[in-house]
């Protein structure tokens, strides 16, 4: 932080939150680590190389912080306040843009408030960035909050390269059509020059509803504007640091880590994972539920196996969220209370964040990872399993309603709403011949090393600044 931060930036991501955490110190000395998440990963290493900025919120409501110098490059914060996190983030974000985009597995509300809201601070948002961009400079946006940041920018900064990405699947026409204010956000996106999404279905999805505003037409990924100008529409499928990944799950702290969650969990056989963040589209109760089912029929030996779930807390304030804590307590009491062992609960929950650390470790003790979204636009879970494997003596459960399936095609897939499909898949997969699952898991570790987050964000940059 002793650098001074720069007045202009030809680089700059702009997304809802910063790639930092506030650290306080025994002293009261404030300072700022780096945030784990994957996306911080991934851009990290872009941003110090062309000492960008990084434009987000700082993660507390009603108050001001300076701009500083993070590990080469800017951090600029954008203030939020009570309001706006309630209104803004907690309501349309996320109450009701993300069930909409997820099949509306949860009932979308939608307020007029909160889209005066949403409109509101994407529009401080976009004001941030054209302050600090330097002439020509390219501008990526991230995510589904700040959907009308690229129209904004474009109008304050038409000199200006913007890129947009979804990480999150967009609909088909027939749900997003619900939105009563649908033709503003296709509207506000299509501000971009190139806009990114997960798979190929959400770039079908997007141009279909895109033609239906006047005078647009699109196809073969390119939509055609009134004005003049036309968009680029392309899947990228993000990754992960997939390198990383693996270095860190063999090092000896976190191999010895495994061994002693092997050995606080029983020594068991058999261990089954699943980790997730507490979100009801990641199907976790007909996760538990045909597990339960199996510990019950004994398909499954509470003697010789343990389903570990971690369910990392997320956006505890949401109602829904709350009703899902509880129905996944209740389950997993349930089926741990009727369980004929004695030795251990055949179900190991745990409710929590753990360091990246502790995730690789229990990577490294799966042998069998369970993956169900109901909903999902990659799940960067199944990609981060399969490079902290070193051996391939071990499946992958994956449902085929995540992204990740269209490129991981060699893992047992289910249906998550079909309970009975998943017990039998979980089950194939655990007794599969040994050589079967090796088969798989080499197909697959090579796909997830061979197409990594440097690829992602050097293969939409490259697209981006292309003439």
């Amino acid at each position: 932080m002793s650098e001074s931060v720069q007045e202009k930036a030809s680089f700059i991501v702009v997304a809802n939150r910063l790639p930092v955490d506030r650290v306080s110190g025994d002293d009261d000395q404030v300072s700022w680590r780096t945030s784990p998440g994957g996306l911080v990963t991934a851009l990290e290493p872009v941003m110090q190389s062309r000492g960008g900025a990084w434009i987000g919120w700082h993660g507390a409501p009603d108050e001001q912080v300076e701009p500083f110098h993070h590990q080469g490059y800017d951090i600029i914060p954008v203030p939020l306040s009570s309001q706006d996190v309630e209104q803004f983030y907690e309501g349309f974000s996320n109450a009701t843009l993300w069930p909409l985009f997820h099949d509306c597995i949860a009932e979308p509300v939608f307020h007029r408030e909160w889209w005066d809201c949403f409109r509101k601070v994407n529009r401080r948002f976009a004001q941030a960035v054209a302050e600090r961009a330097d002439n020509g400079a390219t501008v990526w946006v991230q995510d589904y909050q700040l959907m009308l940041v690229p129209q904004y920018l474009r109008e304050l900064r038409p000199d200006l390269r913007i890129g947009f990405f979804l990480h999150i699947p967009f609909p088909p026409p027939e749900l997003f059509s619900r939105l009563p204010w649908r033709s503003e956000i296709i509207e506000g996106v299509l501000g971009s020059d190139l806009l990114g999404f997960q798979f190929p279905g959400c770039v079908s999805n997007f141009i279909r509803v895109a033609r239906r505003l006047p005078d647009v037409e699109g196809a073969r990924g390119r939509v055609h504007l009134p004005d003049g100008r036309m968009v680029s529409i392309k899947a990228f499928p993000i990754s992960i640091d997939a390198v990383g990944m693996r270095d860190l799950a063999n090092s000896p702290e976190v191999r010895a880590e495994a061994e002693k969650l092997r050995h606080e969990l029983g020594d068991p056989q058999t261990i089954l994972f699943g980790v997730d963040r507490l979100d009801y589209s990641k199907g976790l109760r007909g996760r538990v539920r045909a597990i339960g089912e199996l510990f019950d029929s004994h398909q499954l030996d509470p003697e010789t196996t343990v389903f570990l779930q971690l369910a990392t807390p997320s956006r505890e304030r949401v109602e829904e969220y709350r009703a899902l804590r509880g129905d996944i307590d209740l389950m997993v009491g349930r089926i741990n209370s009727e369980s004929d062992s004695l030795a251990r609960s055949p179900i190991a929950y745990r409710y929590t964040s753990v360091p990246r650390e502790t995730l690789a470790a229990m990577y490294q003790i799966a042998d069998l990872m369970i993956v169900t979204p109901l909903r999902d636009g990659m799940n960067l879970v199944a990609k981060e399993y399969l490079a902290c494997r070193s051996r391939n003596d071990s499946a992958l459960v994956l449902s085929e309603f995540a992204g990740a399936a269209l490129e991981l095609k060699q893992a047992y897939m289910v249906n998550p709403y079909d309970i009975d499909g998943m017990k039998a898949t979980i089950l194939k997969a655990l007794n599969d011949p040994p050589r079967v699952k090796a088969r798989k898991m080499r197909a697959m570790r090579k796909q997830v090393f061979e197409h990594d987050i440097d690829l992602w964000a050097d293969s939409f940059l490259t697209e981006l600044e292309s003439d």
